[in-house]
This record gives C-alpha cells, sequence and structure tokens, in this order.
C-alpha cells in the first residue's frame, strides 16, 4: 500500500478510493480465472472434510427414505434426501443452500455422526439465494450420472451405495423434471454398466459432449474414496484426495 501514502507517511484522500477499485479489480481477474478455468457454473455438497471419512447408516428409515435396495445408505447421502426428500415429498417452504447445508450437518450430529459435510461452488456464491439443482426459468435438457459402488465381494464391500442411487434417481425425477433417457446409472448390481474406470469415465465425456449451454447437469457418486500423498504441501492431513 505504500504508493498510497504521502510523504509524510499519511494516507492521501485518493487512498480508499484506490484501494477499493483495486480490491475490484482482484475480485475480477478471480472472476475471470474462475470461469476460464471452469466454464460451467459447477455447486458441490461433499460428503465430508478432507481429514475425515465418510460413515453409512444400517437404516435409511430412519432418515424417512424408502429402501429399494436393501436397508443400508450413506449417511450423507441420507441426511440431504431427508432434507430434501423426507417421505419422498418435498419440503414445504423454500430453504437456502446454507439451509440445506446446515439441516445436512445437524442430522449428522443429531446421529453422532462426525463427518462434516462441505459446500462447494466455482463462481461466488451467496449462501442465502434459494437452493436450487435446476434455475428457474431453466427450459435445457437435464442430464444426470450417477454412480454406486458396494465393491460387491471385495474387501471393504459396502451396502449403502445402490440404496443412494436409486432414492437420488427418484429424487431428481420427481421433483426436478430429469426423465428417464437422459439419466446414466453405473452400479455393481449385475443389471446396469459396471463401474470400472472406463466406464466412469466414458459416461463423463458424453455427459459433457452431450450438453449445451443452458443445459443442467446432475452428477452423484457413492462408494469409497481414495487418497495419495500430498506433494506440494496443501494439505493439513498430509494427503490430496482422489
Amino acid at each position: 500500500f505504500t504508493p498510497f501514502l504521502t510523504g509524510r507517511g499519511r494516507p492521501s484522500h485518493h487512498r480508499v478510493p484506490i484501494v477499493l477499485e483495486f480490491l475490484l479489480s482482484i475480485d475480477n481477474m478471480s472472476d475471470y480465472l474462475a470461469q476460464s478455468a471452469i466454464p460451467a457454473e459447477v455447486r458441490m455438497i461433499s460428503g465430508c472434510q478432507d481429514s475425515q471419512t465418510s460413515a453409512d447408516v444400517s437404516n435409511v428409515a430412519t432418515f424417512q427414505l424408502p429402501d429399494p435396495a436393501g436397508r443400508a445408505g450413506g449417511a450423507c447421502t441420507s441426511a440431504l434426501l431427508k432434507t430434501l426428500y423426507a417421505d419422498q415429498k418435498k419440503p414445504d417452504e423454500d430453504l437456502s443452500f446454507q439451509d440445506v447445508l446446515m439441516s445436512i450437518r445437524e442430522t449428522l450430529s443429531s446421529g453422532s455422526y462426525t463427518q462434516i459435510p462441505q459446500l462447494s461452488s466455482s463462481r461466488r456464491l451467496d449462501i442465502e439465494t434459494p437452493f436450487h439443482i435446476v434455475p428457474e426459468g431453466s427450459t435445457g435438457v437435464r442430464r444426470a450420472v450417477l454412480i454406486g459402488i458396494n465393491y460387491v465381494g471385495q474387501q471393504g464391500e459396502l451396502s449403502g451405495c445402490h440404496n443412494d442411487v436409486l432414492n437420488i434417481k427418484d429424487y431428481i425425477m420427481d421433483v426436478h423434471g430429469f426423465e428417464e433417457q437422459n439419466i446414466t446409472v453405473i452400479m455393481d448390481d449385475g443389471y446396469h454398466p459396471n463401474p470400472t474406470r472406463a466406464n466412469i469415465i466414458a459416461a463423463y465425456t458424453q455427459l459433457v459432449a452431450d450438453s449445451e449451454p443452458g443445459d443442467v447437469c446432475f452428477c452423484h457418486y457413492s462408494g469409497h474414496g481414495g487418497k495419495l500423498q500430498d506433494d506440494d504441501g496443501d494439505e493439513d492431513d498430509g494427503y490430496d484426495e482422489t
């Protein structure tokens, strides 16, 4: 800030507007860089903080959810759906992004789950704006890729990831108007395409290829995560999530 000081070290009368203009320029540059790196407006709710592990629930009925593929489910997905689709009904009143996130956290905390879900956005986001998956007035195609991996027959087998996908699918079709032909489901259930690396990448690649400006894309993943040793020192827990 030295350039904005007088010769005696006192602020000049131009200091405040110049500083504000400088800060606004930084914000504008940040917006430009974000849009250049990620052309789409992306919002993500992730299951937990970087240093944490997502948990399972043994009975999704306790979250006021159906159990189409067994009774288990992911804790974060179940808490999300309890907030947005309890008893297969949308809330009576509009919720903000903050309302949704805090409700998920409160639901998990009341069930003694220690994980803390996170909200991320590719653009600056006013968290008090109404929560939506499909923007108001949207007329584009609504597409989704839903992935659930129970690791059937493998070490670390899970029980609730298929439930998560099927309940999420019901939610986005019933509440947000997604159509069956525009939803790709990948699960290790012997019926849908198997969740191999190649199939997952192909599904995302096709989603990008098919989508046009104005379309809405919804992606859901239930399964194990992974981590690698952090090589640039920007992670508090020493690991990069994969």
